[in-house]
Formats: structure tokens, sequence, C-alpha cells
């Protein structure tokens, strides 16, 4: 089944700024609550959808990714989820309805807000991991309006107090022996009503754009790893402190190498007369070539460790090594005198088994026997 439009869903504009956004999902949210229509399966699915498309719409970077590649450039579809990042959109609605009960006093909401915290997902290559690097990375996220300075309101003009709430954001109501805060109806919560809008920003005090960020990232980290910016979040609205960036790095494959904690694991082919006559080889680290003794008689999986060549702790203090699994290789094309050759070693040894087969097999006797 084809996904609506999270735009037509929300009833808004693909212009709509972060305040349209949020007040169109309150109101739909609290009209479609389950808990307002207990075992109605209409109600609960369209729910779902509603806040399903403003998890979407209210989070910066999705919301880009959505208006240039629409549900299928999201890769899940959309959702929600409770991840460390930013209000679960359930706050809206919960943070509204029981802010103030028992007389409690709730948050004021639209006076001076804390930015949203961002989350970027960076790929990183497998040496840049070990060594640490220095980038610059490109963050889509709202600005402070140049126009209007933030405020929200034409040049020449100013917001002016809400006269319901008189600028507190909030309308209290008795209810017998509860006092309830809900968000002035009148500016939403704002304190403050906007007769004349900013023509750039539509009254909501920043616009979307991108800023350049240089990153600096230290040797060590690896997949999962959290860089945390602070201030290179989303601006605060009305004079609130920015949200924070949260850079989350992931490490790339490397044909050659893998990782295992500290170390840096290589595995090196080596053929049949190599392993039995032993020799010299020549093996890759992650910063240069080195030449190892490889002992006649070398079993298949035998490793010999390299200090100090593998990941360095985050800290700094030591570095892993890498370990060279060397895998004997069988081969699998013989020529018709490698056959005779391979047939007569064979016959030197008395068995038509090598000595460690010959091993296992007086084991397995004794284990039966």
């Amino acid at each position: 089944m084809e996904k609506r439009d999270y735009y037509e869903i929300l009833g808004v504009h693909r212009n709509a700024s972060d305040t349209e956004i949020k007040k169109a999902y309150r109101k739909l949210a609290l009209q479609f609550h389950p808990d307002k229509n207990a075992g109605d399966k209409e109600a609960e699915d369209r729910f779902k959808e509603i806040s399903e498309a403003y998890s979407v719409l209210s989070d910066p970077q999705k919301r880009v990714t959505y208006d240039q590649y629409g549900h299928a450039g999201l890769g899940n579809g959309g959702g929600f989820s409770s991840g460390g990042f930013g209000g679960s959109p359930f706050e809206d609605i919960f943070g509204d309805l029981f802010g103030d009960i028992f007389g409690g006093r709730a948050r004021s909401r639209g006076r001076g807000r804390r930015g949203d915290d961002l989350r970027y997902n960076l790929s990183i290559k497998f040496e840049e991991a070990a060594f640490g690097l220095e980038t610059k990375i490109q963050i889509p996220r709202y600005e402070t309006c140049a126009t209007c300075q933030g405020s929200g309101a034409r040049p020449g003009t100013s917001p002016r107090t809400c006269q319901v709430c008189h600028g507190a954001g909030q309308v209290r109501y008795q209810q017998g022996f509860f006092s309830l805060t809900r968000p002035c109806p009148e500016c939403g919560g704002e304190g403050q009503v906007i007769d004349q809008p900013c023509d750039d920003c539509r009254g909501s005090g920043r616009i979307r754009g991108k800023k350049t960020i240089s990153l600096k990232i230290p040797a060590g980290v690896e997949t999962g790893s959290r860089l945390k910016l602070t201030g290179e979040g989303e601006p605060g609205i009305q004079g609130g402190p920015p949200g924070d960036l949260y850079v989350v790095l992931s490490v790339q494959e490397h044909p050659l190498f893998q990782r295992e904690g500290q170390d840096v694991i290589c595995e090196i082919p080596i053929s049949f007369p190599q392993a039995a006559l032993g020799c010299e080889l020549e093996v890759p680290t992650l910063t240069e070539k080195i030449s190892i003794k490889v002992p006649a008689g070398t079993q298949s999986g035998k490793v010999v460790s390299l200090p100090g060549k593998g990941f360095p702790s985050l800290q700094g203090y030591n570095r892993g090594d890498q370990l060279v699994v060397l895998r004997v290789e069988t081969p699998t094309r013989l020529t018709g005198r490698q056959k005779e050759l391979l047939e007569e070693f064979a016959r030197e040894g008395g068995e038509e088994v090598h000595p460690m087969g010959k091993s296992f097999l007086e084991k397995v006797r004794e284990l039966f026997d």
C-alpha cells in the first residue's frame, strides 16, 4: 500500500514553518489520540500515521531527505523512535495536557526555548579511524533569520504581547480542586502574537540553510563512536540556547584488514612449499610493508604478531598489534609432473598421510579401541 504524503497527512503546505507543522500535529494528535478514541482502530491507525509524519517533518535532516527523495529516501519509510536525539513527539501532547496539574507550574513553551539536537551520520575509511583526521561536514539545519533577526516579525514591526495570556504563553483553568494549565489558544503558547510575519521566515524566526563545520576525529574511533559538538545543533527560539550536534561514525570495511579491539588482523596466503620449507614474506601493515620470516614446517593458521602496528586507544596511551594469520593454500590444479612429485613425496614419508594426519588417526584409534 502506497504511503500518503506527510505534508498532506498534517494538512500543511510544503514550505510550512516548524511552528506551523507543530501546531498542525498537536491539533490532530489530540483529536485522534487512542485515549480519546478507545477501541477505534481507524483512529489508532490515523494517530500512528500523524505521529510518523511529524517525526520526519520535525527533524531538519529527515525533512531535507524526504523533500528530495520522498519515502524511498528514508529507507524504512520514516517512522519515529524514542532514541537519544531530540524529544518524542508525544511530549507535545502530554506536556500540554498535564504540565500544571495539581497546581504545578508548566514549562513555558515558546519563550527562550532550547534548539533541537541534531544527528549526522559520517562514514570514514579504516585508515582514518586508525590515525584520525580533520575534515569538514555540511549540516542542513535552521539558521536565525537575518531579515528579522529571529523575531519573526516583518522589519519595522515587532510582536505584541498576547492579550489573552498576557505574555505567559499559557492559561490556567480551574476544575473543582484541580488547576490545569494549557498553552494559550490565542498565541499557541508563544506568549506573543505576530500581526505582520516576516516574509522570509513566515514568522518562525528561522530559515532553512546549511552550515559547514570543521571536525577533528581522534585516532582509535570505531563504528558507533559519537562526537558531541556543543551548540552546533538547531538555534534556540526567542533567545534560547542552541542544541547540540552529535556526529555518529561508521568505519568502512577494508579489503585486507579486520579489527578486533585494538588489534588489526591480516590473513596472508602462502603456498605448501613455502610453508614446508620456510621463506621470507613481505606483508602489508597500515603504514608500510614489513618482511617476516616463515619458519619451515609452518602450519595453516599460525599467527605472527607485529607489535605496535594496530589501533591506538582513544586516550592515546598505547597501540595494539597487527596479527598476521598464515593460511596454507592447497593447490587445486596440478600438472602431471606435480602429481608425480607429490606421490613420490608421500611414498618417501612411508604413508599416504602427513605426520599431523597420522597423529590424528592414532588418537582416533585410541579413542575407540
